[in-house]
């Protein structure tokens, strides 16, 4: 009988804490479509200063945020958006840009550490003369850090070069900073100065930061009150809110400076990965808290087999593609979890090569 769980699906799946239920207990609450919610104006103002904007707003999802977003910048049916072909935005959030805001999506190739090449941004960005064929260039979206590169930190001066490019053209800049803290964190830069050429950022409450639910986006004043009427517009106005921005407000005071130890975690986690035989992980992709590991086909064990025999020993992962599997660390994985992961995936692949050397 298992009596230990482990849980590296995703830095989603944290618990609130005593703390964030205390407070959720206790939260004052008003009715936040009318704007009256006290905690959730806190909540709002903080996530403001902390980034240097002018003005923030708490919608429910981080996919939500996005969207509002994105729709916010292209009014327009039919405006196109210039994003990378594996960032978040593009494959995890049900197309909603195209299906729900007629936005198009205009893919240019992630490289390994999350960028996108200035140039490729740049000639992808349409020719207003060719309006009458073409749709209208409106917006460029970065990611940071960018997950399905393994959690990889866009620099700051990387960051301003798209901004540039996008004053150049008269586009706006969107950063989907879905885990802007550890990204911040693990490059030493405030998140006020890594998202200072955006105009508009997401950043999500309840991966890293371990709030139960909710994401803040952030932008100008006149950026925000449309923002607000399309959070209504798509089902996101939510009253008594307070309730889980109560939450949001203990993750920022408690959980930011746990960020490093978080990212020390997944680093002693991908080293140990790397030392079994027929697992291979790219160790210095490895800046913010996922790990991404590459099963060899040597080991003759497929990744959902892997995850299943590892899931009897209650530590739960998720394949990512063929012969490939994430693991995601939390401030709720202590070091010793993280031993005991290593220990059990030794024996779950020694186990088969035991089997295969047995024949």
């Amino acid at each position: 009988m298992v009596t230990r769980t482990v849980d590296l699906r995703s830095d989603t799946v944290t618990k609130p804490t005593e703390a964030m239920r205390t407070a959720m207990a206790n939260a004052e609450v008003d009715d936040d479509v009318l704007s009256h919610d006290p905690t959730a104006r806190r909540l709002e103002t903080e996530m403001a200063r902390i980034t240097g904007k002018e003005a923030a707003l708490f919608v429910p999802s981080g996919t939500m945020g996005n969207l509002i977003c994105v729709l916010t910048h292209c009014p327009i049916r039919g405006s196109e958006v210039i994003l990378g072909d594996s960032c978040h935005i593009h494959i995890y959030e049900n197309g909603g840009i195209s299906t729900i805001g007629g936005v198009h999506p205009r893919t240019v190739k992630n490289n390994e550490d999350g960028t996108m090449d200035i140039n490729q941004i740049e000639a992808a960005i349409r020719d207003p003369r060719f309006e009458i064929c073409c749709p209208t260039t409106r917006l460029i979206c970065l990611e940071n850090s960018h997950a399905h590169s393994g959690g990889r930190c866009l620099s700051p001066e990387y960051i301003d070069q798209v901004g540039e490019l996008a004053k150049k053209y008269g586009l706006k800049l969107h950063i989907d900073g879905a885990r802007i803290f550890n990204a911040s964190v693990a490059l030493g830069v405030p998140v006020d100065r890594l998202v200072q050429a955006a105009d508009s950022v997401s950043i999500c409450l309840s991966k890293g930061l371990g709030a139960p639910v909710g994401t803040v986006i952030v932008g100008s004043e006149t950026f925000i009150a449309r923002a607000r009427i399309l959070r209504k517009t798509l089902g996101g106005g939510m009253r008594q809110v307070g309730v889980l921005c109560a939450a949001a407000l203990i993750a920022l005071q408690e959980n930011v400076g746990k960020l490093e130890g978080d990212h020390k975690k997944a680093k002693t986690l991908a080293v140990g990965l790397n030392k079994i035989k027929g697992l291979n992980v790219d160790i210095d992709s490895v800046e913010t808290n996922i790990v991404y590991c590459d099963i060899l086909k040597s080991v003759n064990i497929t990744e959902t087999k892997l995850c299943k025999i590892l899931e009897g020993h209650g530590i739960l992962i998720l394949p990512e593609g063929p012969f490939r599997i994430r693991m995601v660390l939390h401030h709720q994985i202590s070091e010793s979890d993280v031993h005991y992961t290593l220990s059990c995936m030794q024996q779950a692949v020694n186990g088969v090569h035991g089997k295969q050397d047995g024949k």
